[in-house]
């Protein structure tokens, strides 16, 4: 199987490549590229790079984006909207709550414990810096292995308790019945 995806940063891009891992280790990952910065110019994209994964014989797509300080619900839908109908059938988007790192803190014992940091540092509305200090991540050195390896034991579970990652779950929930992957049920 062969999954394209397209995200905004290395951390998304880390925690995508450890959610395959986890779930569906023996699909082979193929990046799109968006061309723009701006959450506009990325929707733009959105077309052209459908039509370069489908090109490159994927059978699923997944965005994952961050909505910064939009509202997570109004991004997820405009994304949707700027999507053709041929590539919506294959096609899954996630954008987290203001930020990826929201989702990999969402556990705040268990971030801490695997970083060696106090719970209480990553119990903050916008979690990024404080993951990133914890990860020691750099504008050399982007730790996607190890944020891919956190992502690979993290506690799922949990991150149910946002409610963006509990919509992303859903929609690769649903999709992982069609597609042959295995994903745990975070349910049970």
């Amino acid at each position: 199987m062969r999954i394209g995806y397209c995200v905004e940063g290395s951390t998304d891009r880390a925690v995508l490549h450890g959610l395959n891992q986890r779930w569906c280790p023996h699909a082979q990952m193929i990046e799109g590229s968006f061309r723009g910065t701006s959450g506009l110019s990325q929707r733009r994209e959105i077309p052209k790079v459908c039509i370069e994964l489908v090109a490159k014989g994927v059978e699923l797509i997944v965005f994952l984006r961050d909505a910064n300080n939009e509202d997570w619900r109004e991004v997820l839908r405009a994304y949707e909207d700027d999507c053709r109908l041929e590539h919506k059938y294959f096609t899954v988007f996630g954008v987290c709550d203001r930020n990826v790192e929201c989702w990999l803190c969402a556990d705040a014992d268990w971030i801490a414990k695997e970083t060696g940091h106090q719970p209480n540092e990553f119990r903050v509305i916008d979690p990024k810096g404080v993951f990133a200090k914890a990860m020691n991540i750099t504008g050399f050195d982007r730790k996607e292995p190890g944020i891919a390896m956190l992502v690979r034991r993290a506690p799922l579970k949990s991150w149910l308790s946002n409610p963006s990652f509990e919509e992303f779950y859903n929609r690769i929930w649903n999709k992982s019945k069609e597609t042959g992957c295995k994903i745990e049920n975070l349910r049970e």
